[in-house]
């Protein structure tokens, strides 16, 4: 039974998420301050994935998402927060997040995207090749890790997962549905393609050299993005 924390303060909204998170076989604990989350984190490896609110009484998901991501923990984390300003959602994702979803939402869209990150979280481990090279980038698939030109990249959980999708498929283009099936959930309209758009511009930021003239990571307007093997 996979373990989730959950950080939030709306006393109706716990009870609900409660029900129906044991419901779909999950274990949670709950805290409802940020003080409360990270002294429950102290031992975060009993977790297998974080729901975290984003406005609390003492503070932000943020703090809590980066505090964990300090000690380069690869735990998932999803953010529930009622702001769907694009600035929050790049906040989000910038400080470690997996995944964000507003409210309103539907419980069953939660859990089918929780039951996504605990799959991708390990979807490597079993893997028979444990690196994958393609030009000037090498990763690490067992310590999920990747390297430019010998460089440790610093990645989120999701910018990661989705660099290890396109190099897999270099030279080849991927369409935005198989890269939403591929990260999020089977039914990838729960994703916006704003989060999409802004995993790429970011991961862009990391990779290239000028991420307005990008020579790895391509945009195939109408279909998706491409990896190109090169070396720069």
């Amino acid at each position: 039974m996979n373990k989730i924390l959950l950080l939030e303060d709306d006393a109706g909204l716990i009870d609900g998420l409660l029900y129906s998170l044991k419901k779909n076989g999950f274990e949670v604990e709950t805290a409802r301050t940020v003080r409360e989350a990270l002294t429950r984190l102290a031992g975060v490896n009993d977790y297998d994935l974080l729901i975290l609110d984003v406005t609390l009484p003492d503070g932000t998901g943020f703090e809590v998402c980066e505090t964990v991501r300090k000690r380069n923990q690869r735990v998932p984390i999803i953010f529930l927060t009622a702001s769907d300003e694009e600035v929050s959602i790049i906040r989000g994702l910038d400080c470690g997040g997996d995944d964000y979803i507003t409210k309103p939402f539907r419980l069953g869209e939660l859990c089918s995207r929780i039951r996504a990150l605990l799959r991708r979280a390990g979807v490597f481990d079993n893997k028979e090749n444990s690196l994958l090279a393609c030009g000037d980038i090498t990763i690490d698939l067992l310590g999920s890790r990747a390297q430019l030109n010998g460089r440790t990249l610093d990645l989120t959980g999701a910018e990661y997962r989705l660099l290890c999708l396109l190099v897999r498929n270099a030279n080849r283009v991927v369409t935005r549905e198989v890269i939403l099936n591929e990260l999020w959930d089977g039914a990838g309209n729960f994703v916006d393609d704003n989060t999409l758009s802004v995993h790429v511009r970011r991961l862009r930021e990391k990779l290239e050299t000028d991420p307005s003239h990008p020579r790895h990571l391509l945009t195939v307007r109408g279909f998706g993005y491409q990896w190109k093997e090169v070396s720069l």
